[in-house]
């Protein structure tokens, strides 16, 4: 791995900052600046950390196309997550490939519910401050399991929103105790013409759909199925919509969420959770040490320094994204 990259003169890919914001959660800033300069939000983009890895989808939860940089928060549950983690500043991941998938549209001039929930909340950040700049009336609910696991609060306070950020946790460490669906179902009675988009665990935004359709608001969910190559040659990122096959990661991420088969959806996203654990447990115990690029192994021959576990195939928001 080139450690001699810095701040003051990155090369392409460097990582800028890095931040835990939990003992699982991570915050990463890379320098991308030609994807950079078309992100969007609710956009994507491939990164792969180092030669031999696997390529794993973000969703943006910040960028500047001035400074060259993109920014991303992620939840170490797998082999590859992990070893960004354990990656510092001034160090480079492999490429970076994006900007990926459509961006975040929602219909109408009324006010919008932006729902986020554990890591998902990355996602609506960006999408929340996007619609704030363009004059919609935005309400934000984060939740988590925990107060540890709430993230970006101090943005979200920061944006120019149509009442204070709504908080839930399971556990009530923090804002009310309970679901994302309590202060979801009140704020679908109080506004009028108003419209909503979620983006977390599948589970969550299943219910948090339910909940808003149920007020006869239409809901936009923002879909994290599995992708390998996004851009729709795989197939693996296909979503059921209203029964009909759809590519999550070039007609998507979102859509209608009164269409989506989310019992599928759920199916398909635990396909490889037994391989993505074990992929992490071989990490841990000790292929870390044959993880960098600077290794030469992997390039005397076939079989020669291969992991004894593969990697998994990767998964998007609320998992990896």
């Amino acid at each position: 791995m080139n450690n001699s990259n810095n701040n003051n003169n990155p090369n392409r890919y460097t990582i800028l900052e890095k931040t835990r914001l939990s003992p699982s959660v991570v915050r990463m800033r890379v320098y991308a600046p030609r994807v950079a300069a078309k992100a969007a939000a609710g956009q994507f983009f491939l990164l792969r950390a180092h030669a031999r890895g696997e390529r794993v989808p973000f969703t943006f939860s910040d960028w500047s196309a001035d400074a060259g940089w993109i920014q991303f928060v992620f939840l170490v549950v797998g082999k590859t997550t992990a070893y960004l983690a354990d990656l510092e500043v001034g160090q480079a991941v492999c490429n970076v490939a994006g900007p990926l998938g459509r961006p975040t549209r929602i219909a109408g001039t009324g006010p919008v519910i932006v729902v986020g929930g554990g890591v998902g909340v990355a996602v609506a950040y960006p999408v929340a401050r996007m619609l704030a700049a363009a004059g919609r009336a935005v309400y934000v609910i984060s939740g988590a399991r925990t107060a540890e696991l709430l993230i970006l609060q101090d943005e979200l306070a920061a944006l120019d929103l149509a009442a204070a950020p709504f908080v839930t946790t399971d556990d009530g460490s923090a804002g009310d105790r309970g679901l994302v669906t309590a202060p979801l179902a009140q704020l679908c009675a109080q506004l009028s013409d108003a419209r909503a988009f979620v983006v977390g665990p599948a589970v969550m935004m299943r219910f948090a759909a339910q909940t808003a359709l149920d007020a006869g608001v239409p809901v936009t969910a923002s879909l994290n199925p599995l992708m390998v190559d996004g851009t729709g040659m795989c197939g693996a990122c296909r979503v059921s919509i209203d029964g009909a096959t759809h590519f999550a990661c070039v007609e998507g991420p979102d859509f209608n969420a009164a269409r989506v088969d989310w019992d599928e959806l759920a199916q398909r996203q635990r396909t490889y959770a037994a391989a993505e654990q074990l992929a992490y447990q071989g990490y841990r115990a000790g292929d870390a040490q044959r993880m960098h690029d600077d290794c030469s192994c992997w390039e005397r021959g076939p079989g020669a320094g291969t992991d004894a576990v593969p990697d998994a195939v990767a998964r998007t928001a609320g998992g990896e994204r």
